[in-house]
């Protein structure tokens, strides 16, 4: 029988002894999606487990026969990119073998002025993005977590939380529209993290297997909700500032965490993410299309191909605009991302022949220093 060549070791506490059910693939998440990509010979010698924690030094994995941990892979003497939702490869002595292919991967520009891309989760059936029904909320805000789920081909869900806080009804109908506007066939829903019965809105996006993400800006609710699945308190909570409403980050790492199976919701798994006061875009033109997909619609009927829809003549978008079918702000939200979208692409994109080029710099010169001692 044919052998797998090992990696460099990165175990660091050996088997687990928990009990397993059979099944437990399955519920982690796993589906034909990742199983065709093995061969017979690679399900006899290797185990797939799933990154359910992420820290500097460690990842934790959980598989069939339990858990592990293991010190983040290399590939080639540089770190390889993995994050949570992750599926990877072990050997039978619990060691890193090879990253499986992503069905889903949401990722944003490092916040800053760091020209790289930061994984934030992979493999998400469904993103959460929350918003609270006060001074926070923003549509240009929501639109940019649509890019990001749009890019990853993830199923987006508009929260907004903290419904019991508003004035009225009339209010929170009024918001909800605005929001449903973005997309019509986009599912919104007003909720109070607090009230426990709020799962039964949530339950649709549950099951065995189903990831869910939560992504929002801090102090929007997102760790309450995550409790509120959970049933338990997992994740700390900050009250909002009052005189702005800002929120103060409550959660620093990301992890999965299973949902236990009730009356009101049917299992699964739930990622919180850190609160974002920052997501920049880059490598996202198809999402981008895809959350102003009224806009590029639009877009075709305008006399020039090239139609920038400032002011040339014959433009359909501003046309739209004059008539009251489109409202200015969502153009301009466009227009924005757009120019941030393609500055940030094409700077990481340099970055990354720089690093590539430095690279081979590198092996040249370490594969002369090699050399030089045989003589």
């Amino acid at each position: 029988m044919k052998s797998f060549p090992r990696r460099r070791s990165s175990l660091t506490n050996g088997r687990s002894t928990m009990k397993v059910s059979p099944n437990r693939l399955q519920q982690l998440g796993w589906r034909p999606f990742f199983q065709q990509q093995l061969s017979l010979e690679a399900l006899e010698q290797l185990k797939p487990a799933r990154i359910v924690a992420q820290h500097r030094s460690e990842l934790l994995l959980e598989s069939e026969s339990g858990n592990c941990k293991i010190i983040p892979p290399r590939m080639n003497g540089e770190p390889l990119q993995v994050t949570v939702g992750d599926w990877v490869l072990l050997d039978t002595d619990h060691r890193f073998h090879s990253l499986l292919q992503r069905q889903s991967q949401l990722a944003r520009k490092a916040a800053g002025s760091k020209l790289e891309q930061q994984l934030i989760a992979a493999n998400i059936d469904t993103l959460f993005i929350v918003s609270s029904l006060n001074q926070d909320f923003k549509l240009n805000r929501i639109e940019r977590y649509l890019v990001l789920a749009h890019e990853a081909q993830v199923e987006p869900v508009i929260l907004l939380t903290k419904a019991d806080l508003c004035e009225s009804q009339d209010m929170i109908d009024e918001i909800m529209q605005q929001v449903q506007k973005l997309d019509t066939s986009m599912s919104v829903l007003a909720l109070n993290g607090l009230d426990r019965d709020s799962l039964k809105q949530l339950s649709t996006w549950t099951g065995t297997g189903k990831t869910l993400g939560f992504v929002g800006s801090s102090g929007v609710g997102k760790s309450t909700l995550v409790n509120l699945l959970l049933g338990d308190v997992v994740m700390d909570t900050q009250d909002i500032r009052e005189d702005d409403s800002k929120g103060r980050h409550t959660t620093t790492g990301r992890s999965l965490h299973e949902i236990p199976s009730s009356e009101l919701i049917h299992g699964g798994w739930v990622m919180d993410t850190p609160g974002m006061r920052e997501l920049q875009i880059a490598f996202a033109e198809s999402g981008i299309d895809a959350t102003f997909s009224d806009i590029t619609e639009l877009a075709e009927q305008c006399k020039f191909n090239d139609c920038q829809h400032r002011n040339e003549p014959g433009c359909a978008v501003l046309e739209a605009i004059d008539r009251g079918d489109l409202e200015l702000r969502r153009l301009q939200s466009y227009q924005k991302l757009l120019r941030e979208e393609a500055h940030n692409s094409a700077s990481l994109a340099e970055q990354r022949e720089h690093d590539k080029s430095l690279g081979k710099l590198y092996r040249s010169v370490q594969s002369a220093n090699r050399k030089n001692k045989q003589f």
